[in-house]
């Protein structure tokens, strides 16, 4: 676009902008925003282009005579904001003044140190107010300044500082925001690049759908989300920001600290991020506000008659504005203010330093507090406020500006000292040489303010509540009709597990309470049922007349609607099911989510989010719908599961099930609930449930605590048997199991003992947790692990069949006491029936029995010949295909 210094008609441009300035000071700037609006339409219309750009020039949103006068001590506020960074930088620099370099960052809240203390001084409310606290996600590395704060406020010790990254022997603090390890401090995980955005975002969505159900009131409660420029890579970052615009989130602020800078170069060395990130949250939607340049620049731009500076802050690329801070005042005179001979001549009353001193506006609590301002009071919009900062601010030639400044963990002695005379920290020369820690006295000027400023704002911060009231949880028998059998209907465990859900709507203590969550195939479940009973929850209600109105299971939008469709998105569907399962205590309303996927889209897909989910001791069900390498045929390899149990085993608080029976899904489905709303254990729950129909039995007398331990006995072999086998089965698998007894019986007459093996996982948890105790009391009876003591009440070979990979059964071989054969779906999946695909996998009930007659024979109790009859009256091919290595 021609710049106007080179304009052809320059009074006919001022003419026109002379318009616009009188509209917007006589009628306001709504009125001029509605002109350019139509203007621009009507260029369109007319076919001109130039209207389509998203950006507008690289200056402060808000101009400086509309900025929000900020109410606090400048003074004090940037005496206390010095001290925490000193702080922050001893915490790491300590904590790496040894052998075994523990890390840290320095750089990321140097940056930044500006963006939280506006936060925490005016804008970031507590838990003592009357409504629920505000929730912010802090960018992950700057975890030493939250210490620091904490630290003046006396809420930790030096001690406690002096341990940070040295957690293992107690009383230490964690290296990024980790609920589980302080459970009391942080709320969210968020080191983990990308995650706390898109959790951000659904922490807002749920926050109003939780106020649309009149079950927490909303007020103007914030979720703040602080993350850096490089962090807008990972897809999560913005991969969910067209919902908060579509759902017009006023209640979501985003803070983008814009440094410029990632962890090993320039995030857009040629380019400009800001405008890039300007462009993509204006077009979701969003209302953008950016802080460039601090309140030095004001007079100099003020003084831009020609348009000079702004023409040069619009077309320099972000590799030179690190340049500039990185090589001084002389380097930028020349290199930014040279270009143009005016635009040199502009600063030449300035001195290098002077330059060097003109600021970036997120090190400006003035603009900061200004965009903050405007960014709580903005209504219709969520908001992001792009600001512009210099990585490793403060450290000198140790670290400012940068390429390796991200993993600065010291800083040389002259620039530690430059930085105690810059931000005048009362230590000298011979203290520094241990680099202390400084907290003023407790009745100092500093704490006095500090505290006067978070009592306003409801308390200190962060701060996570740990503590809920216990939910009443419906006893076994209200899901009475499912733990009897279908007879002879054949119904899936994912059709169980739908009428389990519908029962438990209706229960008048937890039914509403209930959270149903998929991403976009609830017919694929069976669950369309729910839509019109339950309703869609949408923020805009149903402003449409649905095409299947006249039909029962119509598609039912609604702002009190109960479930959370949230379209073909398993990472907002993710998230939108920690933000229920973390309501206990982030909105103090315990939820009771259940997000129901196909499987193979879960873990695989989510799992960074399920680990993090574990982190800040998520509580709820998650459903892995149509899972097993062979129940979902037709489908093949990018839908078939085989791994997921494995995967979910890896986070140490989720408990995994996959269970045959409607009578298992109900038993640990209502236990689950006991345990984390009654117990308050810091549990989830991954359970997996198949589309394949088959008959399921009444629940066997006495059942109930070895569905929950992980196996129970199903079919006891006949006592008098000679020869017998111990099989194992989960899932659908089982019923293969039960079959493979029946050929051994009819064929071989060999006996079966049938166990329903429910949770591999939670049999080896139990094992290893009596197999340390053993380790640790060895004068002492030994403890015996619940499958052990289990298969020792038989004789005879052990034999697991599952529709997961070997390993998931495996992993038990340690714990059984007999001769053990494992069966699993290693290896890609592919399209054919169920009965072609277990085949090929060799789990069905024809490779189950030669498994069991090949242990027999390896034994000696029969020969090994039955084992090839066997394969022959089975029709095996032995040199059939290897399923692993195809």
């Amino acid at each position: 676009m021609q710049d106007f210094i080179e304009d052809k008609d320059p009074i006919e441009t001022r003419e026109w902008l002379e318009a616009l300035e009188s509209v917007a000071k006589n009628e306001g700037g709504e009125r001029a925003t509605y002109l350019l609006r139509r203007l621009g339409s009507h260029a369109r219309e007319m076919g001109v282009d130039g209207f389509g750009s998203l950006n507008t020039p690289y200056i402060n949103t808000i101009k400086p005579k509309d900025e929000a006068r900020m109410p606090g001590d400048l003074f004090m506020e940037r005496r206390i904001r010095s001290l925490i960074r000193w702080n922050a930088l001893a915490m790491v620099m300590r904590a790496n003044d040894n052998d075994e370099g523990l890390g840290g960052h320095i750089s990321s809240f140097s940056s930044s140190a500006t963006l939280y203390d506006v936060g925490f001084n005016y804008f970031f409310r507590g838990p003592d107010g009357e409504q629920e606290a505000d929730m912010v996600f802090f960018q992950g590395h700057i975890s030493p300044g939250i210490y620091a704060r904490a630290y003046l406020e006396g809420r930790l010790t030096e001690e406690q500082l002096d341990n940070f990254r040295r957690e293992v022997d107690g009383n230490g603090l964690s290296s990024y925001p980790h609920p589980w390890l302080m459970p009391d401090f942080w709320q969210f995980p968020t080191v983990s690049m990308g995650l706390g955005p898109i959790q951000a975002i659904y922490q807002a969505h749920i926050m109003r759908y939780l106020s649309a159900r009149d079950m927490v009131k909303r007020g103007d409660r914030k979720v703040w989300c602080f993350l850096g420029d490089g962090e807008c890579d990972e897809p999560e970052s913005l991969g969910a920001i067209s919902l908060a615009g579509r759902e017009k989130l006023e209640n979501l602020i985003f803070v983008i600290n814009c440094n410029l800078q990632r962890l090993d170069g320039p995030v857009r060395g040629n380019g400009k991020i800001v405008q890039e990130l300007e462009g993509i949250f204006r077009g979701a939607g969003w209302n953008v506000i950016k802080v460039l340049w601090g309140r030095h620049w004001d007079p100099l731009l003020e003084r831009d008659e020609q348009g000079l500076l702004q023409k040069r802050m619009d077309e320099v690329v972000d590799g030179e504005l690190q340049n500039y801070k990185a090589n001084g005042g002389a380097y930028t005179r020349e290199h930014f203010f040279g270009k143009y001979p005016d635009l040199k001549d502009l600063v030449k009353d300035l001195s290098d330093q002077d330059i060097m001193n003109l600021n970036r506006g997120g090190h400006d609590p003035y603009k900061v507090y200004a965009a903050y301002h405007a960014a709580v009071n903005h209504k219709g919009q969520p908001t992001v406020i792009l600001a512009q900062t210099v990585k490793g601010y403060g450290t000198g030639q140790s670290g400012e500006a940068k390429n390796d400044t991200h993993s600065l963990k010291k800083v040389k002695v002259d620039d530690l000292k430059a930085f105690r005379d810059r931000f005048n920290i009362p230590l000298s020369d011979e203290q520094l040489e241990s680099v202390p820690y400084y907290r003023p006295a407790p009745d100092s000027a500093e704490l006095k303010y500090m505290f006067e400023r978070r009592k306003s704002l409801g308390g200190m911060y962060p701060a996570r509540r740990k503590d809920f009231t216990a939910l009443e949880t419906p006893p076994l028998d209200f899901l009475g009709s499912q733990l009897k059998g279908t007879g002879d209907r054949e119904i899936s465990s994912t059709m169980a597990f739908v009428r389990i859900l519908s029962t438990l709507v209706k229960d008048k203590n937890i039914g509403s309470r209930i959270v149903p969550i998929v991403p976009d195939e609830a017919r694929t479940f069976g669950m369309e049922g729910m839509f019109r009973q339950l309703g869609i929850y949408s923020s805009a209600g149903q402003r449409y007349v649905p095409h299947d109105r006249d039909q029962i299971m119509f598609y039912k939008e609604s702002k009190d609607g109960q479930i959370l469709e949230e379209g073909i998105n398993e990472p907002g569907a993710m998230s939108a099911w920690i933000a229920c399962a973390t309501a206990y205590s982030n909105s103090n309303c315990p939820l009771i989510p259940f997000y129901v996927y196909y499987s193979m889209f879960g873990f695989q897909r989510i799992g960074d989010l399920a680990w993090a989910a574990g982190d800040m001791q998520a509580r709820g069900f998650l459903i892995g719908a149509t899972s097993g390498r062979t129940t979902l045929n037709g489908e093949g390899l990018q839908h078939q599961d085989g791994h997921s149990h494995l995967v979910a085993s890896t986070i140490p608080n989720c408990v995994t099930y996959d269970p045959t029976y409607s009578y298992e899904l109900a038993v640990i489905i209502q236990d689950g609930i006991r345990r984390m709303y009654h117990e308050k254990e810091n549990k989830f729950y991954y359970i997996t449930t198949m589309n394949e129909a088959y008959q399921h039995p009444d629940m066997p007398v006495g059942a109930e605590e070895g569905i929950i331990k992980g196996m129970y006995l199903l079919e006891e072999a006949n006592p008098s048997s000679k020869l017998s086998v111990q099989l194992m089965g989960s899932g659908t698998i089982l019923n293969e199991v039960r079959e493979a007894a029946k050929l051994l019986r009819e064929n071989f007459n060999v006996d079966a003992n049938i166990w329903s093996a429910t949770s591999m996982n939670e049999l080896r948890r139990d094992a290893l947790d009596c197999s340390r105790w053993n380790l640790l009391h060895p004068e002492s009876e030994p403890r015996v692990p619940y499958v052990t003591e289990c298969l020792n009440k038989f004789n005879g070979p052990v034999i697991a069949s599952t529709d997961y990979m070997k390993l998931y059964s495996d992993q038990l071989r340690e714990f059984v006491p007999h001769r053990f054969k494992v069966l699993g779906t290693d290896g890609f999946g592919r399209s054919d029936t169920r009965k072609k695909l277990r085949h090929f996998f060799e789990v069905d009930r024809y490779f189950v029995a030669i498994a069991a007659l090949k242990a027999l024979a390896e034994e000696g109790s029969i020969d090994v010949s039955e084992v090839s009859r066997a394969i022959k009256l089975f029709g095996i091919n032995p040199d059939k295909l290897n399923p692993v290595t195809v």
